[in-house]
């Protein structure tokens, strides 16, 4: 479609404009992490390490990212294994109420998290189930399907099923199709939705808020509950600059892996 110079020059303005109206609050907010001074006062005063050393020393923050990694891994396994037999039930095979299903399973996504959150809640606490890490992950792990699967289920339509079928011709049971012919062809939609659902469930709040046992602090839950105490605002500039880098990271590489899988379909 051809556009005249002028049209090009506002487009492209508009959209640098839109892109630093998102990223700037995120990149300020990692600048204060190195400020001198304990407010987010304009413009930033000098650079320092000594906030970032005091987040390291610190037991709060340090206990709260390895809660949330614990979470956020365990929650991507779960979600991983569901998600995976989900999409290839719902793929490869034809059943009554196959659409239902697939509704189901896409929900928890477009679900409000305080919706989520609190029919957790209620639903732990109707069953005589305390909440903890366990009832955290399972609350993670609901969202979290939903990622895997879109995926998984999206690379598998585009396997065309006469190479699991070819397989099967030639003497290979249904373990040995997946292991030699179909794990490949999907092994990298797998990590990226592994990625993406890690990403997720580690900078999680509102569920979280719902679904967390007494005294047990994520990364985010740290950062909101600290965020309004002067003191600490600058070792929570700190956690939040890291939470973004362990959110931006996975999902970076989960973008090159499909880009890489796309180019490498188109290549074949």
């Amino acid at each position: 479609m051809y556009m005249s110079r002028t049209a090009r020059f506002l487009l492209a303005g508009f959209t640098a404009l839109i892109v630093f109206a998102l990223y700037f609050p995120i990149l300020y907010i990692a600048r204060l992490s190195f400020n001198k001074a304990k407010s987010f006062a304009w413009p930033p005063r000098g650079f320092t390490l000594e906030w970032w050393t005091g987040a390291y020393h610190a037991s709060g923050p340090r206990d709260a990212l390895l809660r949330s990694l614990e979470t956020a891994l365990l929650a991507s396994l779960i979600a991983i294994v569901l998600g995976t037999l989900t999409s290839f039930a719902l793929t490869r095979y034809r059943f009554f109420g196959r659409n239902a299903v697939g509704f189901v399973a896409v929900l928890p996504i477009a679900l409000p998290g305080i919706v989520t959150g609190i029919a957790l809640n209620s639903g732990f606490n109707r069953s005589g189930i305390k909440l903890s890490l366990f009832t955290l992950v399972v609350a993670h792990a609901t969202f979290c399907i939903v990622i895997v699967y879109n995926n998984v289920a999206a690379r598998l339509r585009r396997l065309s099923p006469s190479l699991e079928e070819a397989s099967s011709d030639l003497g290979a049971d249904i373990f040995q199709t997946f292991r030699f012919i179909t794990f490949p062809l999907m092994r990298s939609a797998l990590l990226a939705g592994a990625l993406l659902a890690f990403a997720l469930s580690f900078d999680e709040i509102v569920v979280t808020t719902f679904t967390a046992g007494p005294g047990f602090e994520t990364l985010p839950l740290w950062i909101f509950n600290n965020m309004f105490r002067p003191n600490n605002l600058p070792l929570v500039n700190v956690v939040a600059t890291v939470v973004v880098l362990f959110s931006v990271i996975p999902v970076y590489l989960a973008q090159r892996l499909s880009d890489g899988a796309l180019l490498g379909a188109s290549g074949r």
